[in-house]
């Protein structure tokens, strides 16, 4: 797909050496993730991810979670200065959220879409300016990726291999080639790696 206006779709999740992005217990078995997930490795990472996103594109689940969640930690003055600009960042930026159940937005600058993905963000893509981050939301990232729609993925690695839950890849995603373009190993093992789709 030629990209006339320079926008990348972007996508952040950090998941586990057997690649899943939970555990076994299901989708709030997170445990496991969380000490690498906060650690000064992905908090850097996550810094490096939203310095050109000017939009944010949401599954309603996760966009519940997120916006009931984040904006708290914008005005808190004693949150990790880079966990306050996530926050502030998240709270400021173009949001669209995907939902088939949702008939309005309850949170501001936030537009609802009952569409596929796919279509929603390759729309998105042909107009505007900034990347589109698909932020650990992994139904969408799964959409985009088979569509081949993701121009860079950013994965934090954890190394545990928790057994079960649900993977990022799965069997029958288009075959791709990516270049990996930036790499950071923080002390607790867990790697933030920058992958840019080849095309």
């Amino acid at each position: 797909m030629s990209d006339t206006n320079g926008r990348k779709v972007i996508a952040n999740l950090c998941i586990s050496l057997d690649g899943r992005y939970h555990g076994p217990g299901g989708p709030a078995d997170f445990g496991t993730f969380i000490p690498y997930a906060t650690s000064d490795t992905a908090r850097d990472h996550m810094a490096r991810m939203i310095e050109h996103a000017t939009t944010a594109v949401l599954g309603r689940v996760n966009a519940e979670g997120f916006l009931g969640f984040w904006p708290s930690v914008a005005g808190s003055e004693e949150a990790d200065p880079r966990d306050r600009a996530y926050a502030e960042w998240l709270v400021n930026v173009d949001k669209v959220v995907l939902s088939t159940t949702l008939t309005e937005a309850p949170w501001e600058r936030t537009t609802i879409a009952n569409a596929p993905t796919a279509e929603v963000v390759a729309g998105l893509k042909a107009t505007g300016s900034g990347d589109i981050l698909a932020n650990t939301s992994p139904t969408v990232i799964k959409a985009l990726l088979e569509a081949d729609l993701v121009d860079r993925l950013y994965l934090v690695v954890i190394p545990e291999i928790v057994g079960g839950g649900e993977r990022l890849f799965e069997d029958g995603l288009p075959a791709t080639t990516w270049a990996l373009t930036e790499q950071h190993t923080g002390k607790l093992g867990e790697m933030a790696l920058i992958y840019d789709r080849a095309r």
